[in-house]
C-alpha cells in the first residue's frame, strides 16, 4: 500500500471515542491520526465525508467459512477462509481446531503456520491459532466429537505449540478434568488458556483462574449457567476482572437481553466472536461436515441431528450490525470485535486499534454500518 491519506473521516480513536479527522498511512502503516494533517499535494488523498472508519475486525474463533474448514488441513483451505473474511471486514483471524485425531490437529497447525508465513495479498492475515479441544468434558462435548475428547495433556499440548511455531494462542480445557488445573498452571506460560466444554462449578472456575485461566470460550454455551444459588462458569466469569469472555451474537446462540446484561456486567472484558464454520457463506443444505459430524444449516442456523448448535454461519460484522440493533453502542461493539479479541492473543500492539504505528487495518462504513472499503 502505498502512501495515502483519509480525510474529514469520522473514525474512532485509540480509546475508542468518535473524532473527526484525517488518517495516513505510510507502506501499511497508520502514520498520522488527527485533526486537518497537512500532507504533499502529490499524496493520495480520500474524501471520507460522511462515512464511518472503524478498525478491521479480529475474529479469534472461527472453524470455516466460505465451504472449507481449518481442519480440512491444506493451505489451499486456510487461504479461502482468508479470502471470504477479508470481503466481510475481518483482517485478522485465529484458524480454530476441533476435538479430533492427533494428524488431523497436526495437518491444521502446519497449513495454518504456511499460510501465516505466507499470507494471501487479498485475504485476511493469521495472527494466532485457538485449539478448541480435545481437552475438554464429555458432558458438555456440543458440537465436538466424544471419541476424540482426551484428558488435559501438556506435553501432548506443548509438542504442538511447537509444531505450529509458536502460532497457537488459545487453548481450551475443562479445567475440573483429572491434570486440568495443573495443565492451566503449563500452559499459561505459552499461549492464552480459557475454560470451555466444561461441568466446572462456581468453586471449580475460580481456582481455575487462579492457575491461570483467563478467558472463557462461547460464554454461556457448553458450560454450566447462572443461577441463584449456583452461579457456574458464568457467574465466576461475570465476578473476576482477570477473564475475558467470548460472545457469539448471531441470534441464535444468546438472546439479546442475555447481550445486553454480559455487555453491561463484562464491559471492556467482552470479546464478539463468529465461532463459524463451513457452512457460513453457503447456501443453506445438510452437506456440511464439522470435525467429523454432519451439520444442517437452515434459515442460518447451524445445529446437529439432535438439535444441538454446531457452530454459526455468522461474520463479525454481521454482529456488530446485530448488537447494535439490540442497543449495544456501536464503539462498545466494535471494541468487542477488534482492540480487546486482539488482547486477549497478544496482539494489540499490532491491530485493533486506529493508533499510530499500528498495522492500518481499517474498514470504511456507510451510514447502514455496511462495508464501503476495507484497507489491510
Amino acid at each position: 500500500m502505498s502512501n495515502m491519506l483519509l480525510v474529514r473521516a469520522n473514525y474512532l480513536d485509540g480509546n475508542f471515542q468518535w473524532k473527526t479527522g484525517d488518517i495516513e498511512i505510510e507502506d501499511g502503516r497508520l502514520l498520522r491520526v488527527g485533526e486537518n494533517l497537512s500532507f504533499p499535494e502529490d499524496e493520495l488523498a480520500v474524501d471520507c465525508s460522511g462515512y464511518t472508519i472503524i478498525p478491521g475486525f479480529v475474529d479469534i474463533h472461527i472453524h470455516g467459512c466460505a465451504g472449507t474448514d481449518t481442519c480440512d488441513g491444506t493451505r489451499e483451505d486456510i487461504d479461502n477462509m482468508a479470502r471470504f473474511l477479508l470481503q466481510k471486514g475481518v483482517t485478522s483471524f485465529c484458524p480454530t481446531t476441533m476435538t479430533t485425531g492427533r494428524a488431523t490437529v497436526e495437518r491444521a497447525l502446519l497449513a495454518a503456520k504456511a499460510c501465516a508465513e505466507q499470507p494471501v495479498e487479498d485475504g485476511a492475515r493469521i495472527v494466532g491459532i485457538h485449539m478448541e479441544g480435545p481437552f475438554i468434558a464429555k458432558e458438555k462435548k456440543g458440537a465436538q466429537l466424544e471419541e476424540a475428547i482426551l484428558p488435559p495433556d501438556y506435553s501432548w499440548f506443548r509438542e504442538l505449540y511447537e509444531l505450529s511455531g509458536g502460532l497457537v494462542k488459545l487453548v481450551v480445557v475443562a479445567p475440573e478434568q483429572p491434570g486440568g488445573y495443573e495443565f492451566a498452571e503449563q500452559a499459561k506460560a505459552q499461549c492464552t488458556v480459557s475454560i470451555a466444554h466444561t461441568t466446572a462449578s462456581y468453586e471449580e472456575a475460580k481456582h481455575a483462574f487462579d492457575c491461570g485461566v483467563t478467558h472463557a470460550t462461547h460464554l454461556f454455551n457448553a458450560m454450566p449457567g447462572l443461577s441463584h444459588r449456583a452461579p457456574g462458569v458464568v457467574g465466576a466469569v461475570f465476578d473476576d476482572e482477570r477473564v475475558t469472555a467470548e460472545l457469539i451474537c448471531d441470534g441464535f446462540h444468546l438472546h439479546p437481553a442475555v447481550l445486553r446484561t454480559a455487555f453491561r456486567v463484562l464491559g471492556d472484558r467482552a470479546v464478539v466472536v463468529s465461532d463459524s464454520m463451513r457452512g457460513n457463506g453457503m447456501a443453506d443444505g445438510e452437506s456440511f461436515d464439522l470435525g467429523g459430524q454432519l451439520v444442517t444449516v437452515k434459515d442460518g442456523k447451524a445445529t446437529l441431528s439432535d438439535g444441538t448448535i454446531a457452530g454459526s454461519v455468522t461474520n463479525l460484522h454481521e454482529e456488530v450490525k446485530n448488537l447494535v440493533s439490540f442497543g449495544i453502542p456501536l464503539e462498545h461493539a466494535v471494541k468487542a470485535a477488534t482492540l480487546t479479541p486482539a488482547k486477549v492473543i497478544g496482539m494489540d500492539g499490532e491491530i485493533g486499534s486506529i493508533e499510530p504505528g499500528k498495522r492500518a487495518d481499517l474498514l470504511v462504513l456507510d451510514e447502514n454500518l455496511d462495508i464501503v472499503a476495507v484497507y489491510h
